[in-house]
């Protein structure tokens, strides 16, 4: 999104071979530790990185933004737009969530904190059980009785005895998503899509735009009340429109759509970032616009359906653009435009159709070098 505006994009990552060193848009990656494993060296490292005064804004792709949120006094040369972490701590955890929704009287399922056994039937079956803290879809399952109910409830606080867990019914409609952009509480931007396909972790790997104005109404809701500084992403289920909310992502995720629909987060956000002029009022995106991205689908139907037939119908449809995914644009591999994207996906996708077992252990790496953890965010604070 950047790179096509003319803005020059370089990137710091603590994987070897991230997908952003295969593209033309990248000039450079610059190595940093793992952020989960070592926050307080890779934010030395980014804010060092910053003080060389050759860039003008920072973005967070994924977890960094909590983690820039954390540690934001490690970061004095760092221009970056995210809120204050008293404002993450109401949204990063799927229970402080759940709470602040129910406080600002915005919709969603009916849901229950664990502290006994008891808890885990109070909302019926089948029933979502989901860890506190969690990304990717890792910490969320589904499960279909009491038994299932227990076993994941174990399985969650297994590593962390004192994780909060919660348990949430099912809603009804169509998943989707409103992402927004705020300054200090003010909304710059938002915009709304629905999935088409699915991804690895139940992720909208094709997106259509549409017009929630409820949904926009919620999210505008939410940042003026925690005074949100940068991008926030609200997932949701709806029927015509109408949504239930499942969760947050405090960040701006995914921002193809977006942009394919005539709102670029990415450079509004440098604009934020920088303090040039802004929208006097907030810009919305037009509905009807299809994205994809090939390479997720096929990850998708792996995970989905662990059969070779399974991902080459996902590329078929995606390549052909057939039903639903007909006018759509790639957003992640756009071969044409960006050839050396080329290279991850014939990499990524000749190796789940030889073993499509083998999504799990990519996801997984992938997942590895972005997650940000409570602990990683506790040593962060014991810093400052």
């Amino acid at each position: 999104m950047l790179g096509r505006s003319g803005v020059e994009v370089e990137a710091v990552s603590s994987a070897g071979l991230p997908i952003v060193r295969f593209s033309r848009w990248c000039r450079r990656v610059h190595p940093a530790p793992a952020p989960s494993v070592d926050p307080v060296s890779y934010l030395q490292r980014v804010d060092a990185l910053m003080a060389t005064g050759d860039f003008d804004a920072l973005l967070p792709t994924h977890e960094q933004a909590w983690l820039f949120a954390a540690g934001r006094g490690l970061l004095p040369h760092a221009g970056v737009a995210v809120a204050a972490i008293d404002a993450f701590d109401q949204v990063q955890s799927k229970t402080a969530f759940a709470a602040l929704l129910d406080r600002l009287g915005l919709p969603q399922p009916a849901w229950r904190l664990v502290e006994s056994v008891e808890d885990l039937e109070a909302v019926g079956f089948p029933v979502w059980v989901k860890a506190a803290f969690s990304t990717a879809g890792r910490g969320v399952a589904l499960a279909a009785g009491p038994e299932q109910a227990r076993a994941l409830w174990r399985r969650f606080t297994a590593a962390d005895p004192a994780m909060p867990v919660m348990v949430q019914a099912c809603a009804e409609g169509r998943y989707a998503q409103a992402q927004a952009l705020f300054d200090h509480g003010r909304l710059l931007a938002s915009a709304v899509s629905e999935q088409l396909a699915t991804g690895a972790g139940g992720s909208a790997a094709a997106r259509l735009s549409v017009d929630h104005p409820a949904a926009v109404q919620a999210i505008q809701t939410l940042g003026s009340h925690l005074g949100w500084h940068g991008g926030i992403t609200l997932d949701y289920l709806h029927v015509d429109g109408r949504p239930s909310f499942i969760e947050c992502n405090p960040r701006t995720i995914e921002p193809g759509n977006a942009a394919a629909a005539g709102v670029n987060l990415p450079a509004l956000t440098i604009a934020l970032t920088r303090g040039d002029d802004l929208p006097a009022v907030p810009l919305l995106t037009r509905a009807g616009v299809r994205t994809r991205s090939t390479m997720a689908i096929a990850f998708g139907a792996a995970e989905q359906r662990h059969t070779r037939r399974a991902i080459l119908a996902g590329l078929t449809t995606s390549l052909r653009r057939r039903p639903p995914l007909q006018g759509s644009t790639e957003v992640l591999t756009p071969v044409l435009a960006d050839p050396p994207s080329l290279i991850p996906f014939t990499v990524a996708v000749g190796t789940v159709l030889a073993k499509p077992a083998q999504v799990a252990s990519l996801a997984s790496g992938t997942i590895e070098t972005y997650a940000v953890t409570p602990a990683a965010i506790q040593r962060v604070r014991n810093t400052r």
